[in-house]
């Protein structure tokens, strides 16, 4: 199938790519990274850290939060973020559920990467992937991201 394919574990150990996406809190999104769907999530951290095409601005505050779910729960994990300034938040879903009982004020972040996933699904070029090329691949997912960018800001309906 192509460079940025791997063997699907949940799915008999079809040919599949995995996507990682950063977004904001509003979920526009910042960057993305492709693998093969056998690589482990935090193998694509600093390649889609790294992907993010704007140059960040100096943080106002001592550090910018990041919010991740515990497939990212490691010591290298969080010494990258915070080597770059960042304030890791691991949660599991399990941990969001509770604080949202004890608190019925909570916010649940993690929503947000959820909802652009669910986006990017609606682009039935990118659920089943056709193109063998992981450059022409990549490229049909960062125009639906700009879809994305445009109905986050909240342009479109």
């Amino acid at each position: 199938m192509g460079k940025n394919t791997g063997k699907n574990p949940t799915d008999r150990g079809k040919l599949g790519t995995k996507r990682s996406v950063l977004t904001d809190a509003n979920g526009v999104p910042l960057g993305v990274a492709i693998s093969g769907a056998n690589t482990h999530d935090i193998k694509l951290l600093e390649e889609t850290f790294d992907s993010v095409p704007v140059h960040r601005p100096q943080p106002t505050t001592r550090h910018q939060h990041v919010c991740l779910d515990k497939g990212y729960d490691s010591k290298d994990v969080r010494k990258f973020l915070i080597r770059r300034h960042y304030k890791p938040h691991v949660k599991s879903r399990g941990k969001e559920a509770d604080q949202k009982k004890k608190n019925p004020r909570f916010k649940a972040r993690r929503w947000v990467v959820e909802r652009t996933h669910s986006w990017i699904n609606r682009f039935r070029r990118l659920l089943v992937r056709w193109e063998k090329k992981s450059q022409n691949y990549l490229a049909m997912l960062q125009i639906a991201l700009a879809y994305c960018t445009i109905r986050a800001a909240g342009v479109m309906g």
